[in-house]
């Protein structure tokens, strides 16, 4: 088995401009990272800027006149939609043809019924809303009727919100397992949601016990490919959920600052193999709340950490930065973007250059697959051969 090492790390909803078709999407103008420069007067993220950020795209504050310290592009979506497991599917080699099935309108009578027979609590709620707004909206009926509070939102998801205090979390997530076993075609949703949460004091707080039930990928993943090869896989943050927990295992942290502690702990510790990261509080806690301080300043922790993160990489060590979507916080919607997303490349033996705009994700699946020198049948094209020194 080879020693060598990769880290595959998503800054979850941290796109870097509009995709070639985000007017489809009706997100034309969406910008993550530079409509947040533009709103603060300019990023002030210097590690970020030392990988090559500034170099990806313009963002004020953020220099592109520098020699980085690795190897830098931006890369487009291809797949169809715009969620976070289309998004993990695709830089894993998967790319979707049509999107997930969405709700605006909320779920049809016999979605619901079903549900609510196979669990035996009755649904209130169904609309598209945000998670805070229908906890506080619905929260006392819940407690008066014991029903759950279900929603949706402009992505593919089924959600299932229940006050910790009245539903025990077993029951909350063998709800999900009812529902995700129960949403085939025609609605296959990309993920069915536990969304926990607790009164406090008369106010309610979602917790960090969330749990994600995503549809099993449609074809073989990066991770298969390295699992048949017996290349070590480890996740952090959501990510087992998104592949239906296919190939790959992970620790669930509560927010980046656990994300960066254990992916440190792998680079420190671990002789070979993958670590496929997911940091969620970029799009979970600040883009979808549209609060552009909050985006910045999980930006600011996560660029504190990045020396660290790179002055522990060993010489046979792959890290690439990259993200799953757009959540531009400054843009009307408080859901997904169109986006591409940010590339950067980095390691002892990766060059400074660019790698320009690919035209898929699967590009970063493509090139672990080559730096572990297992066969690989998925989308994308490996950009080991530009960037190796």
């Amino acid at each position: 088995m080879s020693a060598r090492r990769a880290i595959l790390l998503v800054l979850d909803g941290v796109g870097i401009g509009a995709a070639h078709d985000a007017a489809q999407y009706g997100d034309d103008g969406s910008d993550t990272l530079g409509n947040i420069a533009r709103a603060v007067g300019g990023l002030e993220l210097p590690h970020l800027e030392a990988l090559g950020l500034g170099c990806i795209a313009p963002l004020e504050g953020v220099s592109a006149s520098i020699t980085p310290r690795g190897a830098f592009g931006s890369m487009q979506p291809a797949s169809s939609g715009k969620d976070s497991t289309t998004g993990h599917w695709e830089l894993c080699g998967v790319h979707l043809e049509r999107p997930f099935p969405v709700y605006p309108n909320g779920f049809p009578s016999d979605v619901t019924d079903a549900f609510a027979r196979a669990t035996g609590r009755p649904v209130i709620g169904n609309i598209a809303a945000s998670g805070t707004e229908i906890i506080e909206r619905y929260a006392e009926e819940q407690r008066r009727t014991g029903a759950w509070i279900l929603y949706t939102s402009a992505d593919s998801v089924f959600q299932v919100a229940a006050d910790e205090g009245l539903v025990p979390l077993a029951e909350l997530y063998a709800a999900c397992e009812i529902a995700r076993a129960q949403l085939v075609a025609p609605h296959n949703v990309s993920r069915v949601i536990a969304r926990p949460f607790v009164t406090e004091a008369g106010s309610y707080r979602r917790t960090a016990n969330r749990r994600d039930f995503s549809v099993a990928p449609v074809e073989e993943t990066l991770l298969d490919m390295l699992a048949r090869s017996g290349v070590d896989r480890r996740g952090v943050g959501k990510v087992d959920d998104l592949f239906a927990r296919q190939s790959i295992q992970a620790l669930h942290t509560e927010n980046n600052d656990q994300g960066i502690a254990a992916i440190l702990a792998f680079v420190r510790e671990a002789e070979s193999g993958l670590c496929f990261a997911n940091l969620v509080d970029f799009d979970q806690q600040y883009g979808h709340r549209n609060d552009i301080a909050g985006f910045y300043g999980a930006l600011h922790g996560f660029d504190r950490a990045v020396p660290t993160l790179v002055d522990a990489l060993r010489e046979d060590d792959l890290l690439i930065i990259t993200a799953d979507h757009g959540t531009d916080p400054t843009t009307p919607s408080t859901d997904h973007s169109r986006e591409r997303v940010p590339l950067l490349v980095v390691g002892p033996r990766i060059s400074p250059r660019s790698l320009g705009e690919r035209s898929t994700f699967s590009d970063a699946g493509a090139t672990i697959a080559d730096w572990f020198r297992v066969p690989y049948t998925g989308r994308g094209r490996s950009f080991l051969s530009e960037v190796i020194a």
